[in-house]
């Protein structure tokens, strides 16, 4: 960044000397507090991008972290493109034994006796 040479406070305090023929101290004045206005609106616009930027260079520092992450590890359609049909039914089928088993086995004794 360009170095400044004047703060708000240098064009405040800066006095001219006076001639016989120099220049209306008072129109001096006026356009001097005009300058000092626009400095201090141009420092703070100059403090708010610096502090935005910053705040964007570490979101996308963080968006970029979170994406190769993604990339090493699989996401999950991939992680169970493994499974198959069959897996998914035996693990169904297990379920309904641990869920139904009791009522399972009554019925199939039940048949028994009914059968012999």
């Amino acid at each position: 960044m360009a170095d400044k040479n004047l703060t708000t406070k240098d064009i405040l305090q800066k006095e001219f000397k006076s001639s016989m023929r120099g220049y209306n101290v008072s129109e001096v004045d006026e356009f001097l507090d005009l300058i000092i206005r626009d400095y201090e609106s141009y420092q703070k616009d100059l403090t708010y991008l610096q502090s935005e930027n910053e705040r964007l260079r570490n979101r996308v520092d963080e968006l970029t972290k979170q994406a190769a992450v993604g990339k090493r590890t699989p996401s999950t359609p991939n992680a169970s493109a493994g499974v198959t049909n069959f897996d998914i039914l035996k693990r169904l089928s297990n379920l309904e034994k641990h869920v139904f088993g009791s009522k399972l086995e009554d019925r199939h004794s039940d048949d028994d006796l009914v059968n012999d």
